[in-house]
């Protein structure tokens, strides 16, 4: 599922709202997300999962193309670790 099918199937289930509204939402959504995540925090939605960071050491790299070694900064990277009813759900036996 893609951004745009995730608004119109909550337009569709909320008609109470329009397009426009549900897209304000939607991006008002990701952003929180965003904004918890740059400033260090986690994002936990209950039987979901959970947003956090994790750091990556600077290393030295290789250009794919030419094969040179190249430096890569340490940075952050966000990661998801899922919650334990996505869990059970993904590994139900006869599909779900």
């Amino acid at each position: 599922m893609i951004r745009s099918e995730l608004i119109q199937k909550l337009a569709e289930e909320n008609p109470g709202l329009n397009l426009q509204e549900v897209e304000k939402i939607v991006d008002l959504f990701f952003k929180e997300i965003v904004d918890r995540l740059s400033s260090g925090g986690r994002v936990e939605l209950r039987g979901f999962g959970a947003f956090t960071t994790r750091a990556r050491d600077a290393r030295t790299g290789r250009n794919p193309r030419t094969g040179e070694q190249v430096p890569v900064d340490a940075k952050r990277v966000p990661y998801f670790k899922p919650g334990k009813e996505m869990r059970e759900r993904l590994n139900m036996k006869g599909g779900a």
